[in-house]
């Protein structure tokens, strides 16, 4: 089966471990990643949050570069509400200038944390002068001078000589139309909406609107040496959705956080659903053979896996065990 294996780490904290133990986890599977062949390895977004490292991604991703060679390392994502556009470009046009070729820059729109660092990210952000999301999409093409930009007075200097890849982060056709319009690759996040009805729709739109190209696919998957220890690992995993009286929704990951959540935005009218994760589960091949299938069904050409928080041995040995299946079937 043609099609390519990308990373995606959140720096997860295992017991005991330092926030700075947790990052160093990730320097060394960005390596390891690189040595097994994958081709991207993204960082994540997240704020105030003790269980993970990574709230700064473009800081990390440089890091990261330096310690690599060629695979391509990348934000997945930067949570743009929080940002000038302008500013996000100036970064990621400067990690392309140090690292040519081997930089992604993928954006998403959820907060990627709690009201309250919400509220600490934006502080300065006047809610009335604040561009859509589609608008910042659109300056950041003029500002990276990608997607057709022509040059301005304002440029987002240094210019790299290859502009960093451009991804945005959804699930759903608003999201594979808001792609295609802005000339964006589309990453639909199947870790977080597995829905296959939602996934087939999206899909669909997005090749429509860009005659022919598809989607990559961001799942979770945890591979070990048998299928009971791999399922044994994920069998608490847990996602609880809150939901507000007025439509909204977001994913937490206990239902302390949920009222912890509900608290911080000052909302007292919500419920709480609990929802098991979809994760592919069980040895290197049954997870292969999943990923197959799913590369048959939806013509997905690279998937990015997303290793539950399990531990840093096992989530190396995840990647591991997936990477040496690939090559064992290609040889």
């Amino acid at each position: 089966m043609s099609y390519l294996l990308s990373l995606l780490d959140k720096s997860p904290l295992d017991p005991g471990q330092t926030g700075a133990e947790a990052l160093q986890a990730t320097v060394r599977l960005a390596a390891r990643a690189e040595e097994l062949g994958y081709h991207r390895f993204w960082v994540a977004e997240h704020h105030n949050m003790s269980s993970l490292a990574s709230s700064a991604p473009e800081t990390l991703i440089a890091y990261l570069l330096a310690r690599t060679s060629k695979i391509r390392i990348g934000s997945g994502g930067v949570m743009l509400q929080h940002y000038s556009a302008y500013k996000v470009a100036e970064s990621f046009n400067l990690l392309a200038s140090l690292a040519p070729s081997r930089v992604d820059l993928g954006v998403g729109k959820a907060p990627g944390g709690f009201p309250l660092s919400t509220r600490a990210l934006q502080v300065g952000i006047d809610p009335a002068l604040r561009p859509s999301f589609p608008e910042q999409l659109a300056d950041l093409n003029r500002y990276l001078l990608a997607g057709g930009g022509s040059a301005s007075e304002l440029l987002a200097t240094p210019l790299p000589p290859v502009a960093p890849e451009r991804f945005l982060l959804g699930a759903s056709v608003d999201s594979a139309l808001l792609a295609a319009e802005k000339g964006w690759k589309l990453v639909f996040a199947g870790h977080l909406n597995g829905d296959p009805d939602n996934l087939q729709r999206t899909f669909d739109a997005y090749e429509r609107a860009t005659e022919g190209k598809r989607p990559l696919l961001a799942l979770a998957a945890l591979a070990a040496d048998s299928e009971e220890r791999a399922r044994a690992r994920v069998a608490d995993l847990k996602i609880f959705k809150l939901l507000f009286g007025n439509g909204q929704s977001v994913n937490v990951g206990s239902e302390d956080q949920a009222a912890e959540y509900a608290r911080q935005a000052g909302i007292s009218d919500y419920r709480v659903e609990e929802k098991t994760p979809s994760v592919l589960t069980g040895t290197a091949l049954q997870v292969r053979r999943e990923l197959d299938d799913l590369h048959r069904r939806y013509g997905v050409e690279e998937f990015v896996i997303d290793t539950p928080s399990v531990g840093t041995a096992e989530r190396v040995a995840s990647i591991e065990l997936i990477a040496q299946e690939r090559l064992s079937l290609a040889a």
